[in-house]
């Protein structure tokens, strides 16, 4: 037998496999009733009947300041106008006098 082929039957048995492609598991690579799910997490727990529980305290509490008398909006507008160097120093000249 050649050197080239016994170096290369050599090679491809000694050769290892991408370890890449087997760490992500996907529903496609995954038995038939495998359901990843979309990363959230769960707000209660099932019960023995079929029926659902959600406990309070894992619902997400989202903390909102009051804006009442706040200045800016939340939106700019598309027909923004172009602020020049006399506007700007006017501008940061008030906010200066403003703060002290």
């Amino acid at each position: 037998m050649p050197l080239g082929l016994m170096l290369g039957s050599l090679g491809r048995s000694m050769r290892r496999k991408r370890l890449s492609s087997l760490d992500i598991l996907s529903s496609k690579r995954a038995p038939r009733d495998y359901y990843k799910g979309k990363n959230c997490k769960p707000t209660g727990f099932h019960t023995r009947k079929g029926g659902y529980v959600i406990v309070d305290e894992k619902l997400p509490r989202f903390v909102v300041p009051d804006l009442t008398d706040f200045k800016l909006k939340p939106y700019v507008s598309q027909c923004a106008r172009d602020l020049t160097a006399s506007t700007a120093s006017s501008t940061s000249a008030e906010t200066t006098e403003n703060k002290s």
